[in-house]
């Protein structure tokens, strides 16, 4: 039902964990898909090798720190395929850390990879969108971002300045054919949270408080992304979709 067969999709940190769930995801519907990597090339590489040979798929190394580094990828991208259609802000870091020890610099790291990225891709990205009076974008927050998050306050900041910043963009575009919208995971197991979730305490705990019972794997929220970026939700804007299991209800 699902056709994005002449789209293009770019999805940030899109070498692993929910990212390259989502670059699977996109690329089986049809899709050509740019995506980002910080580090790891090989991966990188390694995934667009398991999409096939007839699968119009790039990665680009990006600093998601940098707004140089940004704005070049965003260029590379209109110059290797034309076009961008969709775009997935995913990219993201998450380190434990005190309020009452925490400096400035390392609050300023986790605000400027997953909060100013995210403005930075939408705010280059989406002239690209008026052109063609057709755009979709999906931000990543997290429930940490709408319920707050114990020694996580800098990530929590990001995630709910995020969802504030989506359904911004969604009034702001109004007209233009361009939705924005934003997909609020809780735990998923990916690299970043396994070492927590893997822990016996915390299996226990997801199967006291989190109705489903277990944390989502990346496919669980690369689905619903998918699901917004495609003609199944072009009535949908400014929604913050949570997908959590039910560990927190909210509307």
């Amino acid at each position: 039902m699902i056709d994005l067969t002449g789209k293009t999709a770019l999805i940030t940190g899109g070498s692993r964990g929910i990212g390259a769930a989502c670059v699977r995801m996109f690329a089986g519907v049809g899709a050509q898909v740019a995506f980002t990597y910080f580090q790891n090339e090989s991966l990188a590489q390694q995934l667009v090798s398991n999409l096939g040979v007839n699968v119009k798929a790039i990665p680009y190394k990006v600093d998601m720190s940098s707004e140089e580094d940004i704005i070049s990828c965003i260029k590379k991208v209109k110059k290797d395929f034309g076009s961008i259609d969709i775009l997935v802000n995913n990219a993201g870091i998450w380190k434990r850390n005190p309020v009452d020890e925490m400096n400035l610099k390392e609050w300023n790291e986790t605000i400027q990879v997953n909060l100013n990225s995210t403005f930075l891709f939408a705010s280059k990205v989406t002239p690209i969108m008026k052109e063609k009076n057709f755009g979709r974008i999906i931000n990543i927050s997290s429930t940490a971002g709408q319920r707050g998050e114990a020694n996580y306050s800098h990530y929590a900041a990001s995630k709910g300045a995020i969802i504030s910043f989506t359904k911004s963009l969604a009034s702001e575009f109004s007209g233009m054919n361009i939705n924005v919208n934003c997909v609020a995971p809780g735990w998923v197991y990916t690299d970043m949270s396994n070492e927590v979730l893997l822990n016996p305490k915390m299996e226990n705990n997801l199967k006291e408080y989190n109705p489903v019972g277990r944390a989502a794997y990346p496919d669980e929220i690369a689905g619903p992304v998918l699901f917004l970026a495609s003609k199944l939700a072009d009535h949908i804007n400014g929604e913050i979709l949570n997908v959590n299991g039910g560990s927190v209800l909210c509307g």
